[in-house]
């Protein structure tokens, strides 16, 4: 008796973790979230892909992995610090791992290490736009 109760709180527990997680993704999605691959360290050569949802926030691009149990970002990237260094096609297997259509975006920033973020046609459009914007009287670097 008192295993098949353990074994229902462990059902219970995962059923919880699996609703957590259908219900973060949903709301990230639903206001106003795109899908975007992160790369931090791009220079080490086993540095690999994350796949997260990204969103726009005043100021800041926030970025949530979708495998974490934080509530919230896991990143976080200012407009007035974020210059892309290059842009570039997925190489090889990259694009298993990146967002289809996407194009890879290498981001240098002042107070933070050098990152790769990979986003579809659309989501990229969103993003250079974003980030060219700025609030009148404030001079933000071309994005392009």
């Amino acid at each position: 008796m008192e295993i098949a109760l353990l074994v229902l709180a462990l059902l219970l527990v995962l059923f919880g973790v699996a609703v957590w997680y259908a219900l973060r993704w949903v709301r990230m999605r639903r206001f106003g979230g795109v899908s975007v691959a992160l790369r931090w360290q791009p220079d080490r050569e086993r540095s690999g892909w994350h796949l997260g949802i990204g969103r726009y926030r005043g100021e800041e691009f926030v970025w949530y992995r979708v495998w974490s149990l934080r509530t919230g970002p896991d990143r976080v990237f200012r407009r007035e610090t974020l210059q892309i260094a290059d842009r570039r096609d997925p190489i090889g297997t990259e694009s298993y791992a990146v967002p289809a259509g996407a194009t890879v975006l290498r981001c240098e920033s002042r107070d933070q290490e050098p990152i790769e973020i990979a986003m579809g046609p659309g989501a990229l459009t969103g993003f250079l736009s974003w980030l060219e914007s700025a609030p009148p009287g404030r001079r933000i670097p071309r994005a392009s």
